[in-house]
C-alpha cells in the first residue's frame, strides 16, 4: 500500500512558476514508478508527465518544454516543476504510483495509488 499526499499548489500569473511535491509513504518508493495527472472543471483526468524506476521521464506534449518531473528516493518524493505557467494549466494536479512494469503509461487506468490532489490556478 502507497499514501501520496500533494503539495505545492496555488494561484499564479501566467508565465510564472509553481513546483509541487508529492511525499509517498512505504519503504519501496523506488520500485514505483510515478506520473502526474490533471483534471480540469468538465474535463477528464490528462496526463502530465511520468518518472519510471526502470525507464526514463515522458512528458504530454502541452507540457514538453516547461514542466520537469524528478524524484528524490532517499526522500520518498517525486517533483513537477513547472515554468512558463498558462491559463490552460489550471486544473486540480494529482501524483499517482503504481509499480513499475519497465514500460511508460499515460492511461490513468494503469495508476494504483493516488494522492488527493492539489489545487494549480493560472490567472491571465
Amino acid at each position: 500500500q502507497v499514501q501520496l499526499v500533494e503539495s505545492g499548489g496555488g494561484l499564479v500569473q501566467a508565465g510564472g512558476s509553481l513546483r509541487l511535491s508529492c511525499a509517498a509513504s512505504g519503504r519501496t518508493f523506488r520500485i514505483y514508478a510515478m506520473g502526474w495527472f490533471r483534471q480540469a472543471p468538465g474535463k477528464e483526468r490528462e496526463f502530465v508527465t511520468t518518472i519510471g524506476s526502470r525507464y526514463g521521464t515522458y512528458y504530454a506534449d502541452s507540457v514538453k518544454g516547461r514542466f520537469t518531473i524528478s524524484r528524490d528516493n532517499a526522500r520518498n518524493t517525486v517533483y513537477l516543476q513547472m515554468n512558463s505557467l498558462k491559463p490552460e494549466d489550471t486544473a486540480v494536479y494529482y501524483c499517482a504510483a503504481r509499480p513499475d512494469p519497465g514500460t511508460y503509461s499515460r492511461d490513468v487506468r494503469h495508476y494504483d495509488y493516488w494522492g488527493q490532489g492539489t489545487q494549480v490556478t493560472v490567472s491571465s
